[in-house]
């Protein structure tokens, strides 16, 4: 691995606690792939239990912005609205562009804020790529406004059984070209559909009249073109305050690093947590920043 594959792939800063405590200078934005909050229909059983110490999670960080993906909702009553209990916690105002994941049922990133939104708008990805957008709120922030963007790009959209041969891979059973077939061609229409989406997020970055932060599932890891496409010059909230290999999938490896809290150099990265609570397959990424006058 060469040195500056280390560089973004590990970080080297001495391991500190998080300070709860808020400096008013600063806006503390949450990250997190929600995974559907585990379960769609209401009712009592062990998903529903995870959903609720989910936002039990989300209420402890005491975010001023939060980003998620993933994030499903719906105005049937047998099925979960979960835009009405995040607002419950403080987040008055919110941004989501309501895409149809079945009959009154929605799914897509979503912005939440504790601060005006002020303007709003989204950008859809080319299919064949899942219906996933690049979601963008400006804030008004202490008398400056700062455009959040939160997305999520395509997956390789593994099944059970891919996840099976993958573990037949890593204990060398069967044919390993058996086994490795079909995942080998989902991993190449992933990277192929995310190359696109990459370029189309720095385009629209580029564009920004605002202070830009980024919040994303790349479902790519740092030394991969989606990640230095989309990073392009901005800090990587991890690389700056943390240490080690900062894994956010908690599904397949060990090293998986793929979900992202990026700023512009117009911000200073004040701090960074990576919350390891195994309740959605991601780890929630929190950090405050703060707006350099």
């Amino acid at each position: 691995m060469s040195i500056p594959s280390i560089l973004v792939f590990f970080a080297f800063h001495r391991p500190v606690a998080f300070n709860y405590k808020k400096d008013p200078k600063t806006l503390r934005i949450a990250s997190w792939n929600v995974a559907r909050f585990i379960e769609l229909k209401v009712n009592n059983n062990q998903g529903s239990q995870l959903r609720q110490k989910m936002f039990d999670l989300i209420k402890q960080q005491n975010a001023d912005v939060l980003c998620m993906q993933e994030f499903h909702t719906s105005t049937i009553p047998e099925f979960y609205d979960n835009i009405t209990p995040v607002k419950e916690l403080g987040y008055p105002y919110f941004y989501f562009s309501f895409d149809t994941d079945g009959d009154n049922l929605f799914y897509s990133s979503i912005i939440f804020s504790r601060y005006p939104i002020i303007d709003s708008g989204f950008i859809r990805y080319p299919r064949p790529t899942l219906p996933d957008v690049l979601l963008h709120a400006d804030i008004k922030v202490n008398g400056d406004t700062v455009r959040v963007y939160t997305t999520h790009l395509q997956s390789l959209q593994f099944n059970r059984k891919d996840y099976e041969r993958l573990n037949k891979i890593a204990g060398i059973q069967d044919s390993l070209l058996l086994n490795s077939r079909n995942i080998i061609s989902k991993m190449r229409r992933g990277y192929a559909n995310r190359s696109i989406q990459a370029d189309m997020v720095n385009d629209m970055l580029e564009n920004s009249p605002h202070p830009i932060l980024l919040c994303a599932d790349l479902n790519d890891v740092p030394n991969s073109y989606t990640y230095h496409t989309i990073r392009g010059d901005m800090q990587d909230a991890f690389l700056k305050k943390s240490f080690g290999i900062g894994r956010t999938y908690a599904g397949l490896s060990p090293t998986l690093r793929i979900d992202y809290i990026f700023a512009d150099r117009n911000f200073k990265i004040k701090q960074f947590s990576r919350i390891r609570k195994r309740l959605s397959d991601h780890y929630m990424l929190v950090a405050d920043v703060e707006l350099k006058k």
